[in-house]
């Protein structure tokens, strides 16, 4: 097995997440402990008990997705005992931050307090002005240029090319709302579907929160990178140290090229695709990229006796 490991993001979040792994793996439980422990609020009761309004709160949410995958992939390298390495490692936006965490790069404690400013900073962006996103499926690749296209004349951006029958557009509301009326007689555009967010992110909406990560982002220790890494805003694999963080920062604002993260883990030869973390958006995602990847997600105890090891 080649394995690239792959995180949540935002929005895979339920209440009751992690609770098993929490109760059944002492490494697991270790990282709801340091979450605990770190920040001034408990990120594990949050995650097991909700409310689920509270949980939906970027910055509650990020930390508890970010908190949950740690330790889904704490449990999983426990039962393994390491013994699967991964070829490369990318991550779903804040799912990135996982990524980085498990490649070395960030300390799991020092991530801690990152995501949750970051988690700070955005939720305070999409409080300040009216934001939206809307998911816009296609009958495939062909229309992402337009789509592009429409969106960069409208004053807003693209925040996920998620698959290649599916792009996320974000920014105001109502260039959001123009943007989507021009799109609806674009070749190629099945349907526009209004998603329910709080924020426009990964939108020019929110280029202040990222400036404003910027110190927090420059205090924050970090090593050597272990694991070759795909990051969002370039969708190539990085394993310079000193374009990492830049790159963390233009992503909060810039879009997340997934499709392209994708294809470059597969060009490291990985020939599966284990997703940690809540829900199973990316094994999802994966399979609609490349269909032909053995694919898992590690997101309960029960996921970790379905991998062949």
């Amino acid at each position: 097995m080649k394995a690239a490991f792959v995180f949540s993001g935002q929005g895979a979040q339920s209440v009751g997440m992690g609770k098993d792994i929490f109760e059944n793996s002492p490494a697991g439980r270790a990282v709801y402990e340091k979450a605990d422990s770190v920040l001034p609020w408990k990120v594990s009761q949050l995650c097991f008990e909700g409310p689920a309004e509270k949980l939906t709160e970027s910055r509650y949410c990020q930390v508890a997705v970010f908190t949950t995958s740690m330790a889904c992939l704490a449990a999983f390298q426990e039962k393994t005992g390491g013994s699967v390495v991964p070829v490369g490692t990318a991550g779903l936006s804040l799912g990135e931050y996982s990524a980085l965490c498990c490649s070395g790069f960030f300390q799991l404690e020092d991530a801690l307090r990152l995501v949750a400013k970051r988690a700070e900073l955005m939720d305070e962006a999409a409080r300040s002005a009216k934001g939206a996103m809307s998911a816009v499926i296609t009958t495939g690749e062909e229309a992402q240029e337009e789509i592009t296209r429409v969106c960069n004349e409208s004053g807003i951006g693209v925040a996920n090319y998620n698959s290649p029958f599916q792009v996320v557009i974000s920014g105001a509301a109502e260039g959001v709302a123009a943007a989507s009326a021009r799109l609806k007689g674009v070749a190629g555009v099945r349907k526009i579907i209004p998603l329910a967010v709080a924020g426009a992110y990964h939108s020019p909406m929110m280029a202040e929160a990222g400036n404003k990560l910027i110190p927090f982002m420059d205090a924050t220790p970090a090593q050597a990178i272990r694991y070759p890494v795909a990051q969002n805003y370039t969708g190539k694999i990085t394993q310079d140290a000193s374009q990492v963080k830049g790159n963390l920062i233009r992503q909060v604002a810039g879009s997340v090229r997934w499709v392209e993260c994708v294809k470059a883990l597969s060009a490291l030869g990985a020939d599966t695709f284990i997703e940690f973390g809540p829900g199973s958006v990316l094994t999802g995602l994966v399979k609609k990229i490349d269909g032909t990847k053995a694919i898992y997600n590690v997101g309960t105890l029960d996921d970790l006796s379905k991998i062949p090891l």
